[in-house]
């Protein structure tokens, strides 16, 4: 935002005298002339203020220099903080607003080291990623308009070539073919154009939000970076919901332009009705831009630790009598899916752990399910070598899809592609759901798995380890720990932390999303018991755990 021309001393314009302002005092929210500067460091109460130019205040964005150090309502300084209503509070807003609030915490422990917290560079990062995806998306834009004109010119010449073997009585004809060339072309040309308009006046947006956001890292205070932190991944979120439903969309796919002639010209000209025909056919782009955080409303300052996750107990599920689930999922409307491997069946439950119906049986013994999109999940066979696309809306089978080899339980999804383990062959595929190509790594030897972000995370029941691809093959890391023995189930949260079910040592482990450290969150006194299957929905916060506590029971926590 451009500086005013001259911006005056606060204190001296309360005793209408005009003097420059040199100095803006973050804390006491004043503009300061050398002067006054001078008193304002010798002074006992604001000598350890923290003051920035008037220059660089002028660099902060406009909603960061909206928000202030004091309460609005009562003029007090912030002193707590809210975490229920998730907002400042001055010590009387306590007795007005927040009485009966009892997550009432010191401001001073939520902004400590906040420009230093995790949250810093996985914003610039999203925002780093936005600017380059919007980038590549503009330049693929652009040679498609020049593609296109290309393509139209070799049409042109293609007609015009015919058009030298006819004579004039397809004068007509010839015009026609043109005039519809030129409409398909302008109708191709300008749809490219308003998306590239569009996609130029967000990338010049976050260009800008990054200037913006340098410069509050840089010069604002801890409240105002907080602030800015929550407002600036708003943005950023809305941005890339925006870049995910682009990629998804139609309007990247190719159109490209074709004239094809009539082969009769040679031997039948009176007979030809036409002079040719322009066709627009349409291909999915190859664009891989890069993955964004897709939940980043969720990544609030402070971020937690993995020693401050404690999840709740909420309810014990019964698995009804004579059935024995063997793995679960999580639908977005939070009710549940289970495999039932004595009657081979899949069946929804409420979340209460009501029976809503059954979705469909299978001839074989399924392993594992995981959500795919648009109501349709993925059931994997290991004896059958198969894995199934089921749409739950229409309780029936879409489709089946043979692997190579075994695969065991072990199937995960992110909407786009399909990831199914084979670790008897030490092998994971991964299948493109939108033309079905496999492409198989080699060397991974998972057993149940997770896909988040483009990354793998599986787990070996044999190694007792925990391991972490990019959806390349390349390993990231490897974890093994005392805690985690015959790990089966594996699940992430909104903070990336990586959820174990292990069979063994009777617990949940809780790894870091580094994979350098551990924890075990839940154990028998929980009432974890030979825990199987793990599945948590990222907006809820809900983990659903199979364990054999009573005979099999599925165990509810709130995270």
């Amino acid at each position: 935002m451009a500086s005013p021309s001259k911006d005056f001393c606060s204190l001296c314009k309360e005793d209408d005298v005009t003097s420059d302002a040199v100095i803006w005092c973050t804390e006491c929210e004043v503009f300061l002339c050398v002067e006054c500067e001078k008193h304002h460091k010798r002074s006992r109460s604001s000598k350890d203020h923290n003051t920035i130019s008037a220059e660089n205040y002028h660099e902060l964005p406009s909603f960061i220099k909206a928000t202030s150090n004091l309460c609005k309502v009562h003029n007090r300084k912030f002193e707590l903080y809210c975490s229920f209503h998730a907002c400042a509070c001055c010590v009387h807003c306590t007795t007005d607003k927040h009485q009966s609030c009892q997550t009432m915490k010191p401001l001073p422990d939520i902004l400590k080291q906040v420009k230093s917290s995790a949250a810093v560079p996985l914003l610039d990062k999203d925002l780093k990623d936005l600017k380059e995806n919007f980038d590549e998306i503009g330049e693929y834009l652009r040679n498609r308009i020049s593609t296109n004109t290309k393509q139209k010119t070799e049409a042109i010449q293609n007609i015009h070539a015919m058009r030298k073997s006819i004579d004039d009585y397809l004068n007509k004809l010839q015009h026609q073919l043109l005039k519809d060339l030129e409409t398909e072309h302008l109708k191709l040309k300008s749809k490219i154009e308003r998306l590239l308009h569009e996609v130029d006046k967000r990338a010049k947006q976050i260009r800008k939000l990054q200037n913006e956001f340098s410069n509050m890292t840089k010069y604002a205070t801890e409240l105002q970076t907080y602030v800015g932190l929550t407002e600036i991944e708003k943005i950023t979120s809305k941005e890339a919901n925006y870049m995910e439903d682009l990629k998804r969309g139609p309007d990247l796919n190719e159109r490209n332009l074709h004239v094809t002639t009539s082969p009769d010209f040679d031997s039948i000209l009176l007979d030809v009705k036409s002079f040719g025909e322009i066709t627009v056919d349409t291909r999915p782009c190859n664009i891989l831009a890069n993955a964004g955080r897709k939940d980043q409303a969720q990544h609030l300052v402070p971020i937690s630790t993995i020693d401050q996750i404690k999840p709740s107990f909420s309810k014990t599920l019964k698995v009804p009598k004579g059935m024995c689930f063997v793995d679960s999922c999580i639908l977005p409307d939070c009710n549940f899916l289970t495999l039932d491997g004595v009657h081979r069946g899949l069946l929804m439950f409420r979340n209460d752990g009501t029976f809503i119906r059954s979705i469909v049986s299978f001839e074989q013994v399924p392993d594992s399910v995981c959500f795919v999109k648009d109501g349709t999940v993925a059931v994997s066979f290991y004896a059958a070598c198969e894995v199934a696309l089921v749409d739950i809306g229409r309780s029936q089978v879409d489709r089946y899809f043979k692997t190579p080899k075994e695969c065991c339980s072990g199937v995960a999804s992110d909407g786009q592609v399909l990831v199914i383990s084979m670790p008897s062959v030490q092998n994971v595929v991964v299948m493109n759901l939108l033309d079905e190509s496999k492409q198989t790594l080699n060397g991974i030897q998972v057993h149940c798995i997770s896909l988040v972000k483009k990354n793998i995370y599986g787990t070996s029941f044999l190694k007792s380890t925990v391991t972490c691809y990019k959806l390349s093959g390349e390993i990231l890391w490897t974890f093994k720990h005392q805690d985690i023995k015959a790990p089966l189930g594996i699940a992430l949260d909104k903070n990336e932390f990586i959820y174990v079910a292990c069979r063994k040592s009777n617990n949940i482990v809780v790894v870091a999303p580094d994979g350098k450290s551990c924890r075990a969150v839940l154990n028998q006194d929980n009432g974890i018991m030979n825990p199987r299957s793990i599945a948590i929905d990222i907006k809820s916060g809900i983990m659903l755990v199979t364990s054999q506590t009573n005979g099999v029971d599925s165990l509810l926590f709130k995270l």
